[in-house]
């Protein structure tokens, strides 16, 4: 989001911008990385229009993908952070022709984050939590993360997932597409996301504010730590 490129922006050295499918593609070198920073929009389209560009016209060797998500889990509070092992698009059905959440072409519903940048990312939010106090409060969840072309903003639509899907401990708009064109590029990804509500019917609240103050900090502060144990 806005709010996330806005505190990671000022980090980058020998910055430059270009233009790209209708997004800003910010060039530079970060904690030692030459990286490439871009605020992907909202939704799975825009998801992995984004992607596909990182990884062809910029040769990405590697996503990390931020932001926030809605609890589903129990005990995945507002405030947590949760960085996905596995992704699945909750609102994909192509039945009968194929199973419940299966991707045609791939074989497949579940596509696995990178475990090295997993781990980087989860070592990266414990540093976090243990050197932040704002964040010492926050319990670090790693496992399954769905996603789905729709805000879920209703206790009866979480429940509904939870019932579907009761491991999935948070639901976004875009991960499981980033993580679909990173298996169609075979390019390691990592994703990593700040709960902002619990996906239920208080979903709404000052969402921008949390953003800002809170979730976009924790984005920079766990990709920078990130990056230094790569």
């Amino acid at each position: 989001m806005h709010e996330e490129i806005a505190a990671l922006r000022p980090c980058l050295e020998h910055a430059r911008t270009e233009r790209r499918a209708g997004r800003d593609f910010h060039i530079g070198r970060l904690d030692g990385h030459d990286v490439v920073l871009v605020r992907c929009g909202i939704g799975k389209v825009a998801a992995a229009t984004t992607a596909a560009v990182l990884l062809d016209a910029f040769d990405a060797r590697a996503l990390l993908f931020t932001g926030v998500a809605g609890g589903l889990g129990d005990g995945v509070r507002v405030g947590d952070i949760v960085v996905a092992t596995t992704l699945l698009q909750h609102d994909m059905n192509a039945e009968p022709l194929f199973p419940r959440w299966e991707v045609p072409l791939t074989g497949r519903a579940r596509f696995d984050a990178d475990p090295a940048w997993s781990a980087r990312l989860a070592q990266a939010s414990r540093t976090l939590a243990a050197s932040n106090a704002h964040a010492e409060a926050a319990t670090i969840h790693e496992g399954l993360v769905v996603s789905g072309d729709r805000f879920v903003a209703t206790r009866a639509e979480s429940d509904q997932l939870r019932a579907l899907l009761p491991e999935a401990l948070a639901v976004e708009m875009e991960g499981a597409a980033v993580a679909q064109v990173c298996h169609d590029f075979a390019r390691p990804f990592g994703v990593v996301r700040t709960i902002s509500d619990r996906a239920d019917d208080a979903a709404h609240g000052d969402f921008q504010r949390f953003v800002r103050d809170v979730a976009a900090p924790y984005s920079r502060d766990i990709v920078r730590a990130a990056l230094r144990l790569a």
